[in-house]
Order: structure tokens, then C-alpha cells, then sequence
């Protein structure tokens, strides 16, 4: 009898916990096959990323997971109940194409939905949590995106909640995507849950359009970056407000996919590229490999931006940054240059989730331009430079001298 209660008991510890600790404490880094192949997917096709992700350098930069989206699955569970890899995608299984991406140094993600179905028709996990998160540990993946589609008479916060227990007690380390849309404010409930949550519906390869499908909606850069800015507060180390994977390399300009990044790195957004690395361009490659862009998003501090003001065509965004250091992006929505002449002195930083106050007229910081890569002055001084339009300067402020005592 005694045995029994020890049992029942470990078994009610177990189910109540939550997510796990310790991850994701900078916005995670990576790769996601949607956006370029939809369920055009395989075995082959994983390996190359892998391949790329390390030849190109982006795994340098900081890339670590390729995360396998909706299709991977064949259209039924077998007689077990279980997940089948599509054999035709997949003809030799997972397993062997994730030790692959292990073998790379990288880690290795997969996807499924809180419904009956996917959002492309493949078997959902509604039922099957324990079951699925059973042989997602037996994969030994890293990272499962959760998607929202076919749901009907279950609530968001129960489904990922169930998921998120299933995930602990199959014991191996997940990092666990809330793809919910945001239509169920998942940042009011999800930070014990899982480790990131989609603030939007999809992200569209347009800088400011809406693509309209009828009965939803997918949503240019510019639209996602509007969408609930009074929620920073609940991101930090752990727990981050996901604006969709990237679309840069996927049809914009030059300087709309730096503007992506850019603000993508200053919301301390998850960074997961949705292009074919396979076929990166140059400038593609550049963007996404920019270390001193990377390293804003990755701050330890864990401070989303703000919007510190819209004028004309231009909205400034700062973001704090640990060491008291600071990142300021000018972002010009309008198709046409615009000239930016900004005196620090009349523009204090005042933030109230990260405490940060400073005060340019008593303390002096060095301004870097990171996507010119270049010392431009320090903050004594009125600053001035063109913003291309659609595109972006962003400057990382470095304390020079300590402040002046008065």
C-alpha cells in the first residue's frame, strides 16, 4: 500500500510540471521548411539544409535548429496508433536523418497540431499527446512547433498545457513552439507552458501587404511588426513573443529583407530562416550571417523594443541591451530616402521593463552603424544619415565614459 501511494504520488508530481527549464534563454536560431517547401519535403532535402547551414555559416552565426514542418507524416497512424514518417519522403524513417543533422552539430525539430488534423490534412495529435511526445523522445528531436488547426471544442490553453506535460514526462529536453496565432493571447498564459508563442497569423514575403485568403489572412512584415505592441512585457530569457519565421531571400528587396531582420532582432523574436539555403544569394547570406545584428537579438538581457516615436515616414525603436549598452533602429516605412537627424541629448532612454534610464547630456556612448559596419561619432553630437526607403539604420551605442556626477 505504501509502494501504491509512493506511485500515485510521483505519478501527480510528474503530470503538473510544466515545461522545460533552462532553454531557449536567447530567442532560438534556425531553419524551418515552410515558407520556401511547404509539404514538398524529404530526406534528401534535410541533409542539404544541413549541409548549407554549416557551409554557409550560418551555423557560425549562431543557426541551430532545422525544423521539419507540416508533411512529414503519412496520411494515417498505423494499427498502434503511432506517427508514420512518410515512407516515400522519409523511405529509410527519421531517425537516420536526424542522427544526421546531430552529426553536424545542429539540432533537429519537428511539427504537429493541437487538432484532429494538421493544417495540411495530416493526423493531428488530439488523443495522442502522451503517445506522440512518447516517440518524439525516441527520435530524439529538439524542437516541436504545435500548431492550432482543426480544433474545434478544445481550448488553446489546455491543448498546449496537455502537450507541454506529455513533452515533460517523455523526458527528453523539447523546445516547445506555440503556433496559436496569438488568437488566444498565449502571453498572458504560456510562460510555463512552452518556451515561445506566435503573436500573428503567417507572415507573407511582403513588406507592407495583407494576403487574403477569404477566411484568413497572412500578414506582410510591416502589419506583423504593428500587431500588439503593448505586450513586450511578457517576453525575456525563456519566454519570447514569436513574430513568424523569416521571409528574407524570399522575393523582397535588398533592403526590405535588412529591414525584416533588423526589426525581427530588435523585437528578440525567435530567428528562423524560411528560405532555400541551397540557393542564397550574397546579399541573402550577409543579412542573415550579420553577427553584430545577430548579437542585438541575442542580448542576454532579454529586452524586446519599443516604439520610441513615429514621425514622417520613420519609426525609432530602441531596444536595451545589457552592459547598459543600447540598440536604436530607424525604420523608414516609405518607398522614398528620408534624411534623419537625431540629437541623443533631446532623447533620453526610459524604460520601464528593463529599468533602464539614461540620459545623453550626462552620459557619452559611441555609435556604430552594424549593417555599415562602421564608428559613426558618439552621442555628443547632432547625428544625421539618410534611411533608404523600406530599409533601415541600425546603431548599437556603446557607453563611453561613466556619468558625469553633478
Amino acid at each position: 500500500m505504501k509502494n501504491i501511494l509512493a506511485f500515485f504520488l510521483l505519478c501527480s508530481v510528474t503530470v503538473s510540471a510544466q515545461k522545460f527549464e533552462g532553454l531557449a534563454l536567447t530567442p532560438p536560431m534556425g531553419w524551418n521548411s515552410w515558407n520556401t517547401f511547404k509539404t514538398d519535403i524529404s530526406d534528401k532535402l534535410v541533409r542539404e539544409i544541413a549541409d548549407d547551414m554549416v557551409n554557409s555559416g550560418m551555423k557560425d552565426a549562431g543557426y541551430t535548429y532545422i525544423v521539419l514542418d507540416d508533411g512529414w507524416m503519412a496520411k494515417e497512424r498505423n494499427r498502434n496508433g503511432d506517427l508514420v514518417p512518410d515512407p516515400k519522403k522519409f523511405p529509410n524513417g527519421l531517425k537516420p536523418v536526424i542522427d544526421y543533422v546531430h552529426a553536424k552539430g545542429l539540432k533537429f525539430g519537428l511539427y504537429n497540431c493541437a487538432g484532429t488534423q494538421t493544417c495540411a490534412g495530416y493526423p493531428g495529435t488530439r488523443g495522442y499527446e502522451y503517445q506522440d511526445a512518447r516517440f518524439y523522445a525516441s527520435l530524439e528531436i529538439d524542437y516541436l512547433k504545435y500548431d492550432w488547426c482543426n480544433t474545434e471544442g478544445i481550448t488553446a490553453k489546455e491543448a498546449y498545457s496537455t502537450m507541454s506535460k506529455a513533452l515533460k514526462v517523455a523526458g527528453r529536453p523539447v523546445i516547445f513552439s506555440l503556433c496559436e496565432w496569438g488568437d488566444n493571447q498565449p502571453w498572458n498564459w504560456a510562460k510555463n507552458i512552452g518556451q515561445l508563442w506566435r503573436i500573428s497569423g503567417d507572415i507573407y514575403h511582403c513588406f507592407d501587404c495583407i494576403f487574403d485568403h477569404g477566411t484568413w489572412k497572412d500578414w506582410g512584415v510591416t502589419y506583423i511588426i504593428d500587431m500588439h505592441k503593448d505586450i513586450r512585457q511578457f517576453a525575456g530569457p525563456g519566454h519570447w513573443n514569436d513574430f513568424d519565421m523569416m521571409e528574407v531571400g524570399n522575393g523582397m528587396t535588398v533592403g526590405e529583407d535588412r529591414a525584416h531582420f533588423s526589426m525581427w532582432s530588435m523585437l528578440a523574436s525567435p530567428l528562423i530562416a524560411g528560405n532555400d539555403l541551397r540557393n542564397m544569394s550574397a546579399e541573402t547570406k550577409a543579412i542573415l550571417t550579420n553577427k553584430e545584428v545577430i548579437a542585438i537579438n541575442q542580448d542576454s538581457l532579454g529586452v524586446q523594443a519599443y516604439l520610441y516615436s513615429q514621425k514622417d515616414s520613420v519609426d525609432t525603436w530602441i531596444k536595451p541591451l545589457s552592459g547598459n549598452d543600447v540598440a536604436i533602429c530607424f525604420l523608414n516605412r516609405s518607398k522614398n530616402p528620408f534624411t534623419v537627424s537625431y540629437d541623443f541629448g533631446q532623447h533620453p532612454v526610459t524604460d520601464s521593463v528593463s529599468k533602464m534610464n539614461i540620459n545623453f547630456n550626462s552620459s557619452l556612448y559611441k555609435i556604430r552603424d552594424v549593417w555599415m559596419k562602421k564608428e559613426m561619432g558618439n552621442t555628443s553630437k547632432l547625428w544625421s544619415a539618410s534611411v533608404q526607403g523600406h530599409d533601415v539604420v541600425l546603431l548599437h551605442l556603446t557607453m563611453a565614459k561613466p556619468p558625469v556626477k553633478k
